[in-house]
């Protein structure tokens, strides 16, 4: 009797050890069954590509600039001549500056969908940021063209990225986010929300980034008043983020504010567009946003504070992080690196 009882729990624990391998092959063929394209090599689009190709997916891209795409050809990457040359994917994912970008690659000379109408992608995933109005226009024309369009923009930068920290938002069509959820999710390792059909991803980044302006802006005033009452900005910011107000964001960015470090992740420029974009849907929404109407304000005197630079559009390439520079020049201080390294819990890589 007892051996037979332990034959029995040896043959359901060899059963259970199959039914897992087989639904592991299951899970690895489904994923398998797409063939993926990407479009945008930037400082967001490279590591996310890379992410993919690491998960072990085969990804064809494309790169306005060739020479930033071969890297990835050493890890499994197809580089290809065009946008066009990827119509043949099934899902197709685009991470660029601008609408007036993905317009272009879309449906420009030589764009993603400007062929033949049945030789298209089935489903495009946009992970850049951009307008509402502008992303309703886009998924009007793809679906005259019969592709299903999906937005994806995400929180975070290419150190999130890399760091497995990256998260994502989405919208759409329901059945075409379940077929690019698990790709968003080797990507956006912190988790992907869908949120709803149409541009509602896109309210929720806009209003994402709304927030981290409010967010850097504050950041930096009250940095600078500590500092101004005798505090080292290490000390401060370290007191900031082991406090219940800390977040993954003020950490990774004290190092730049520490030690003045404006290595670029997201430009003034881009957070300026993003402020806009945000008063602009609560014209349209009637919302009262007199926060974010000063922030806008205040980002715009780093734009004037420029002016004072040797080289004034280098400056406004540099990371958004450098207003820290323009409230301390309208606080009567100047600034200079501590030299203290600041942990950004960023450093380990997913």
């Amino acid at each position: 009797m007892k051996l037979s009882a332990r034959y029995d729990l040896s043959s359901f624990f060899a059963r259970a050890a199959s039914s897992a391998e087989r639904q592991v092959r299951s899970k690895e063929k489904k994923l398998a069954k797409h063939s993926l394209g990407w479009i945008g090599m930037g400082r967001m689009g490279y590591p996310m590509a890379e992410r993919l190709l690491k998960a072990g997916h085969s990804v064809a891209i494309w790169n306005r600039t060739r020479a930033k795409a071969e890297p990835l050809a050493k890890k499994g990457g197809r580089i290809v001549d065009q946008p066009s040359q990827l119509a043949g994917q099934d899902i197709v994912f685009t991470m660029v500056s601008t609408s007036s970008d993905l317009e272009q690659v879309y449906f420009g000379a030589n764009g993603l969908v400007a062929g033949t109408a049945g030789s298209h992608p089935k489903i495009l995933v946009d992970c850049s940021s951009i307008g509402i109005e502008q992303s309703e226009a886009i998924r009007a024309r793809l679906k005259q063209l019969g592709c299903e369009f999906v937005s994806a923009p995400v929180s975070g930068n290419g150190k999130c990225v890399k760091a497995g920290k990256l998260s994502s938002v989405a919208s759409g069509p329901k059945a075409a986010f379940d077929e690019v959820q698990p790709y968003l999710a080797a990507i956006a390792a912190s988790g992907v929300a869908y949120v709803g059909d149409g541009e509602l991803a896109r309210v929720c980044k806009i209003a994402h980034n709304v927030f981290l302006g409010v967010v850097v802006q504050n950041l930096a005033e009250i940095t600078v008043l500590a500092q101004k009452a005798g505090v080292p900005r290490h000390a401060f910011l370290d007191f900031m983020n082991a406090s219940v107000l800390g977040s993954t964001f003020t950490k990774y960015k004290s190092n730049a504010l520490v030690n003045l470090d404006w290595t670029t992740t997201f430009t003034p420029a881009l957070l300026r567009k993003d402020l806009d974009l945000g008063l602009e849907a609560a014209r349209d929404l009637d919302v009262a946003m007199p926060v974010t109407a000063a922030t806008r304000e205040a980002l715009q005197s780093h734009f004037g504070a420029a002016t004072l630079k040797p080289d004034p559009s280098a400056y406004l390439d540099k990371d958004f992080a450098a207003l820290l520079e323009t409230v301390a020049l309208a606080s009567g201080i100047k600034l200079a690196p501590e030299n203290v390294p600041m942990p950004t819990g960023l450093e380990g890589e997913g």
